[in-house]
């Protein structure tokens, strides 16, 4: 079963006034949707824009793993275990907040930044926080969160070009650039597709394209939330 999410069902958010502009996928902050409060692992997939020098002032996070993928521009990391970080476009990014951390997100460079981020929920709550960054991630390296029970692969596919959607329980796609074809249906930017049982399933570049995929184990989530 394929459930598509199209760009303009996103919720806005951020501050406009301040630089910053966000579209969330999924139930988030004032806009409470209690039929759209997860997928499998997932919690939120916010599509964020900062203007520079703009961005999110130190806050607390607890409980989740937040991925992080820069689109255009550089985004800088702080956290308050001492992190410091520039995240660049083919950058995967990953805070484990596990029992509590605080962070800094900013655009700290002259041109704007875009960047998607993904919130999961962890299989077993607390530990101990955790920070990683892979740069430049290949198309043939997934990007496991195994704290969540689920594996991050990315596509850049040319126009005409196929690649296998993995296999699972719950398979969440979203488009970050580009259009693509997946069983019937054509997505664009911003759109995701939210699949249960997915099986032998392709997507075809309808143009050059990148794609975000998470493959993640059964749960005991409700399995449409």
């Amino acid at each position: 079963m394929m459930d598509v999410r199209r760009a303009a069902e996103r919720y806005p958010g951020g501050d406009p006034a301040a630089g910053i502009e966000s579209w969330h996928a999924f139930s988030f902050g004032p806009h409470y949707d209690p039929d759209n409060l997860r997928f499998g692992a997932v919690i939120a997939c916010n599509e964020e824009r900062l203007a520079p020098g703009a961005g999110f002032g130190e806050h607390p996070h607890s409980h989740t793993e937040i991925v992080t993928w820069v689109v255009e521009g550089e985004l800088t990391h702080r956290d308050s275990f001492g992190h410091e970080t520039t995240v660049r476009p083919g950058d995967v990014q990953r805070l484990s907040s596990a029992a509590g951390v605080r962070h800094v997100e900013r655009n700290d460079g002259p041109t704007p930044v875009t960047f998607v981020q993904m919130w999961l929920a962890p299989r077993e709550p607390g530990g101990d926080p955790a920070y990683e960054i892979v740069h430049g991630i290949a198309d043939s390296t997934p990007y496991a969160v195994p704290e969540a029970g689920a594996m991050l692969h990315v596509r850049r596919l040319g126009a005409g070009e196929r690649t296998a959607v993995p296999d699972g329980h719950h398979v969440y796609v979203h488009v970050v650039r580009g259009e693509v074809r997946l069983d019937g249906e054509e997505l664009g930017p911003g759109d995701a597709a939210r699949i249960i049982d997915a099986k032998d399933l392709e997507a075809v570049g309808a143009t050059r394209a990148e794609l975000l995929i998470w493959e993640m184990a059964g749960s005991s989530s409700p399995s449409g939330a």
